[in-house]
């Protein structure tokens, strides 16, 4: 399975995704569903028939191993198969951080030895201030005095281990707010994972308690810090004797409010009650599912059996395990599990897996996969791999060597690619782009319109639908020019807009008018649009042609139809007649190439783009080959235009996606707004240019804004690159500037050593001076882009349609 097209990342060849299997054949009996592929990478043997007994112990099932693989939550753009985030560099703590946490701890050493040696007698002036002078002996700067009249003997040594403590708590609280104490307990405690940070934090508190309480510590041998015993000296003094001291009850409560407020910053450090809530939750899980598994593994179909469709989701585990389902039919059948919650259609849903099992709900195709893929999918995650994040200095932490994925998550804001010929596009991003979009409407949440460029198909053949060579005598499908519409002046404005849409938006409405002057009055006749040929000499104004249709119409009696004729008529060869311009351009498909196309008669099926807007339909246009330039992006324009039709009339559950290979010449004043609103419309494009200079210099801004996903492949011009630029903008950078200055020495021996160490060294004494500062710069100016971006590359800038944005970073495309 290593080799059978579908595999994990690139260059990487571990835990295959699964491809379409099916059960041991039967004799007399044909498969129902392709052959089994080789078995997963260290598999051998071919399991039994379901239900006979196994000889051996069963290999685990490739499908399984796929469905029950991580996929852990993402930043946009980032490949969540298997995604391991990367680990967090630990933070290095600066020694000047080490320095700003001794420095005044040292000092307040040296402060609270002086003070306890009483170094000065002005330290004991704010006591005597605010204590009555009999509590002291006169002639003394704090020496109490004892009453043995009174019920506190000495209420001067009291007050004096109150103020000692209230002198040893401004102390602490100086030396915590000056040092780094903030800094380092952040990194060595807050940063640590659970449970190790809630650890750490015990063991300082136990630290500080041994501070507080060394009697309760044997092994310690210091003296208490001034905590407990002026909390008691207060009591004393404010209580006016020591019986509060004799109570038992009294003494203990202080002591458990004292250990609560040396224990509470600490449990709140440790993060100690949002941990215990959590190891609560578990358990309580735990309890509540026995013996069960909290979690059980996604190829068992958890969400069937919480919803109590325990029969289906045993049948669907087994086709698994048996092999009998690929990544398509998990797709498939979990979306066809989300609608069934969203109508509440449960039933219906069980009945038809009972039913059909792994097989329901098949594409109308009869298809369960693509013939062969050369991309990298995960259809769970709506993801195609298109590389790897390269590392960089501006490459958030995230993405640093994760893989590059994209889905319809954020094709649905629309992108734009520009890069020139040879610079991998489509191999690079068109095909996987289509390809991942074919699987997903294999699984019904999907429609692929791909119009491929001259003489390079997208894809395989088999991997479409419908296709419509255009041009190509042996096309088994034509495509309908109208898109199967019904009114006149829709079909008119698609028409227009396809025709003369790059031309001046005046002359765009006046084209849509004057077609639908000819189209109503035509379709009011024989009950159908004209062919492309009719129209040609309708608008050139064959006086044949318009006669008859004169005639015809007058003979109906529709006299509004009529009147819409005659002003054509009037308008024909007057000056400024639009007319000519589209008959001109429709000469370009009125040609003999084109002869049984676009409703000419041939014996090829019409084909309408409608359908994709009801159908998960996938579907290819082939351009006409060399020669043909001009009419191939007239198609181009005719197709945009009419998907953008399609996709706003319908309400569809399943997403819609236009793929142009060559978008040049497509991109009109029109299409730019519509491509704004297709993100509201469940629908989105996919634009690829080889120069932004293929769109007219009007409309560049305008699309840039339009898009939400950009993409600017190796090898753009620094003019391409400055349009992407703007629209990137910028971004603040921290920049540090390092200036020499020239040491001038005022004392003669000074200088003398200075001149002593220029001779030796040949430089002047110089001092560094540093700034560090933040700028605003362009997150990828057009010098990088044009000649900073290696071959296989590609810078990309994602928006995904809940909102949420990948800045443009360099992507490894070879990755």
């Amino acid at each position: 399975m290593e080799s059978d097209g579908n595999r994990d990342a690139r260059g990487t060849h571990a835990n295959p995704v699964p491809r379409p299997a099916a059960p041991p054949q039967v004799p007399g009996r044909a498969p129902a569903v392709p052959p089994r592929p080789t078995r997963a990478p260290g598999a051998s043997g071919v399991p039994g028939a379901p239900g006979a007994p196994a000889q051996a112990p069963r290999p685990p099932s490739a499908v399984a191993d796929w469905l029950d693989a991580p996929r852990p939550s993402a930043r946009t753009g980032i490949w969540r198969f298997r995604h391991q985030p990367p680990k967090e560099e630990p933070e290095r703590i600066a020694p000047v951080t080490v320095v700003g946490m001794l420095v005044p701890l040292a000092l307040a050493f040296l402060l609270w030895s002086l003070w306890q040696r009483g170094v000065t007698s002005s330290q004991y002036a704010p006591l005597r201030l605010f204590t009555p002078e009999d509590w002291w002996w006169g002639g003394t700067v704090a020496s109490p005095k004892d009453f043995d009249d009174r019920p506190v003997a000495s209420p001067g040594a009291e007050a004096l281990v109150v103020y000692e403590g209230i002198a040893f708590a401004l102390l602490g609280y100086f030396v915590a707010a000056l040092g780094s104490w903030r800094a380092i307990v952040r990194h060595y405690v807050v940063q640590r994972p659970q449970p190790a940070r809630a650890l750490a934090a015990a063991l300082l508190a136990l630290v500080a308690l041994s501070f507080v309480f060394p009697d309760a510590f044997p092994v310690v041998g210091w003296s208490p810090v001034p905590v407990v015993d002026p909390l008691l000296s207060l009591t004393v003094l404010i209580s006016g004797s020591y019986d509060l001291m004799a109570s038992q009850l009294f003494t203990d409560t202080l002591y458990a409010v004292v250990t609560l407020l040396v224990v509470w910053p600490f449990a709140r450090l440790g993060g100690w009650l949002p941990y215990a809530r959590k190891l609560l939750a578990a358990r309580g899980a735990a309890a509540a599912d026995g013996q069960e598994e909290s979690v059980r593994p996604r190829s068992q179909w958890p969400a069937l059996r919480d919803l109590g469709q325990y029969e289906a989701a045993d049948l669907l585990a087994g086709e698994v395990a048996g092999d009998r389902m690929n990544d398509v039919d998990c797709a498939r059948v979990e979306n066809a599990l989300a609608a069934a919650r969203r109508d509440a259609t449960l039933d219906a849903f069980r009945d038809t897996v009972l039913r059909r099992g792994g097989a329901a709900w098949t594409h109308p195709s009869g298809a369960r996969d693509l013939p062969r893929r050369s991309g990298h999918h995960d259809l769970l995650a709506g993801q195609v791999r298109i590389g790897r994040w390269a590392a960089g200095e501006h490459t958030p932490r995230p993405y640093h060597d994760a893989g590059a994925a994209l889905g319809p998550d954020v094709l649905g804001t629309s992108l734009l690619a520009v890069g020139p010929s040879g610079s991998g596009k489509t191999r690079t991003l068109v095909e996987p782009v289509t390809e991942t979009l074919a699987l997903h409407a294999l699984a019904g949440s999907c429609a692929v319109v791909a119009v491929s460029a001259a003489g390079r198909p997208l894809c395989a053949d088999g991997a479409f639908d419908v296709i419509v060579r255009v041009g190509d005598p042996s096309s088994v499908h034509d495509l309908d020019p109208y898109a199967e519409s019904d009114d006149a002046d829709q079909a008119a404005a698609i028409l227009g807009e396809a025709l003369v849409g790059d031309l001046d938006p005046a002359g765009v409405q006046g084209a849509g008018t004057a077609l639908a002057q000819l189209l109503g009055p035509f379709r009011a006749v024989h009950g159908r649009f004209p062919s492309l040929p009719e129209l040609h000499g309708l608008l050139q104004g064959e006086e044949h042609a318009l006669t008859r249709l004169s005639e015809a119409i007058a003979g109906s009696g529709n006299d509004v139809m009529r009147r819409e004729l005659e002003a054509r008529v009037r308008q024909t060869g007057a000056p400024g007649d639009v007319g000519r311009a589209l008959a001109d351009r429709l000469a370009l498909l009125n040609r003999p190439a084109f002869a049984d196309f676009f409703g000419g008669g041939g014996a090829s099926r019409p084909f309408s783009l409608r359908a994709v807007a009801h159908h998960p339909l996938r579907v290819r246009i082939d351009l006409p080959e060399q020669g043909h330039e001009e009419a191939g992006r007239l198609i181009t324009r005719l197709v945009l235009a009419q998907f953008h039709a399609v996709v706003r009339e319908s309400r569809r559950t399943h997403f819609a996606c236009l793929v142009l290979d060559d978008a040049t010449g497509a991109v009109t004043p029109e299409s730019v707004r519509r491509i704004q609103r297709l993100r509201s419309q469940n629908a989105g494009v996919l634009l690829a240019l080889r120069t932004i200079g293929d769109v007219p210099e009007a409309l560049h801004g305008p699309l840039y804004g339009a898009v939400g996903c950009r993409m600017a492949f190796s090898g753009v011009s620094t003019w391409d690159g400055s349009r992407f630029a703007q629209t990137w903008g910028t971004g603040w950078v921290e920049m540090t500037e390092v200036a020499k200055h020239t040491v001038f020495a005022d004392q003669p021996m000074t200088r003398f050593f200075h001149a002593v160490r220029k001779l030796v060294t040949g430089k002047a004494v110089t001092t560094d001076a540093v700034t560090v500062k933040q700028v605003e710069r362009e997150r990828w100016s057009a010098s990088e882009l044009a000649n900073s971006v290696p071959a296989g590359h590609a810078v990309l800038s994602l928006t995904s349609v809940e909102g949420e944005h990948a800045p443009p970073l360099l992507v490894d495309l070879r990755g």
